[in-house]
């Protein structure tokens, strides 16, 4: 037996080294779109885009070594979709909060996730959550990331009477971001590993031709990373302003990773009665990431659905996110690419993105208004608000007043009526 073979325990797990590299690549294609995507998203809110492109590798490469290394499973890392969204939408532009207070709150967020993975805590927490909630944050994230992604593409503008509208469809940015979109969809629906990806290339050539793009080069050393490194600022984020943005980072970091690690171990075949053996290692993993993601200057760093795709293709151990991480360390040579992605080209992965993430709408229990409508105030606030946090805060209260309204508090678990209070208590004292 070879090393790496003992190490990753591949002959266990009923795969090889051949199998774990196909696999490897298979990942990354599918999720080596927030290359383009994260650095375009951040940019917006003034981050400069060269640094963030080094930091999303950097910390996707990290945290997906983390995790094959550590914990042994076929998952990839990067910066998650949504919060990403979130940090720069929401809190630097919809709230004014600087680039680098948030990237503290990213951190802070990112050492309670530690805290309740090294505690074991996080099952309490979880548990505690009620499932239409969980489902309609989800909702929400994909309502808010389908607004951003139409915006992009020129689809929806801003209107005095209507407050949006449809935007001119005659544009050649728009009509290229249509056609991405429905290029992505049918890759996909073709089961074409790296749909995103390729559509992102596609309009991004098209770009050239009819957007007056212009090619600055192939491949380079990477950009300075100093622009961002050691950028977060605790003291700014350590404000009350801003408890309410960590605590969103933090819940939300806390079920994506948690829905996303089970449900890619279901699909490979990786759980032992139900349960993942190495869960704790994996959390313990995703939480180094988001820390070490702020660090580095990116938003929170969160496990990748899109790891299934891997997991298809036969990964099954560790060694797969070790080719993921090192496809990453490699892609940092190729910054003048990342460089001249337009954001017409990203928004259809978004959109498509966006689309996936409502599909969870069929688990809310929609014969129970106590459960359905706080869920379905919580995705149609996040949207409406412009605002994640808002959307939760609503979702808690409500659930919580309703559950009291009618004599169902006992079902209520203590997590539910903390949060909802810590709410209460902010709009009720707590400006901003």
């Amino acid at each position: 037996m070879s090393p790496v073979d003992k190490f990753f325990k591949l002959t266990e797990h009923g795969s090889n080294v051949r199998t774990e590299v196909v696999a490897g690549i298979t990942t990354f294609l599918t999720m080596a779109y927030i290359i383009f995507v994260n650095p375009a998203i951040l940019g917006d809110a003034g981050v400069p885009k060269d640094a963030v492109f080094v930091a999303t590798c950097l910390a996707a490469a990290l945290g997906t070594i983390i995790m094959g290394l550590y914990a042994n499973y076929p998952i990839g890392m990067a910066p998650g979709m949504g919060l990403n969204a979130y940090f720069a939408y929401a809190v630097v532009l919809g709230m004014g909060v600087p680039w680098q207070s948030a990237l503290g709150a990213v951190f802070i967020s990112g050492c309670l996730f530690i805290l309740v993975s090294v505690f074991k805590v996080r099952e309490l927490i979880v548990n505690g959550i009620p499932h239409s909630l969980r489902v309609a944050i989800t909702v929400g994230l994909g309502l808010f990331l389908a607004l951003i992604a139409m915006k992009s593409a020129g689809l929806v503008v801003a209107s005095p009477e209507t407050l949006v509208r449809v935007g001119d469809m005659h544009k050649p940015q728009t009509i290229m971001a249509v056609f991405g979109f429905l290029l992505i969809v049918t890759l996909d629906r073709l089961r074409v590993p790296g749909a995103l990806l390729i559509g992102i290339v596609v309009v991004t050539i098209m770009s050239f031709f009819f957007g007056g793009n212009t090619f600055h080069g192939f491949m380079s050393l990477p950009p300075s990373l100093a622009p961002t490194l050691f950028q977060f600022d605790l003291k700014g984020a350590a404000s009350l302003g801003l408890f309410n943005v960590v605590l969103v980072f933090f819940l939300v970091e806390l079920f994506d990773a948690t829905g996303t690690l089970m449900g890619v171990a279901s699909r490979g075949g990786l759980l032992v009665d139900g349960k993942m053996k190495r869960l704790n290692k994996a959390l313990l993993a995703d939480s180094c990431a988001i820390v070490a993601g702020s660090v580095l200057g990116t938003s929170s760093t969160t496990a990748y659905l899109e790891s299934a795709a891997g997991v298809q293709a036969g990964g099954r151990t560790g060694l797969t996110a070790l080719v993921v991480a090192l496809l990453f360390l490699a892609a940092l040579f190729f910054a003048p690419i990342a460089g001249v992605v337009p954001a017409y080209a990203t928004a259809p992965a978004l959109l498509f993105v966006a689309c996936l993430m409502l599909r969870d709408l069929v688990d809310v229990d929609w014969s129970d208004t106590t459960e359905s409508v706080p869920a379905a105030i919580t995705a149609l606030v996040i949207p409406f608000t412009y605002s994640i946090a808002h959307g939760i805060a609503f979702g808690f209260i409500t659930y919580a007043g309703l559950k009291l309204l009618t004599g169902q508090a006992r079902q209520v678990k203590p997590v539910v009526w903390v949060i909802a209070a810590l709410f209460l208590f902010k709009y009720t004292y707590i400006t901003g």
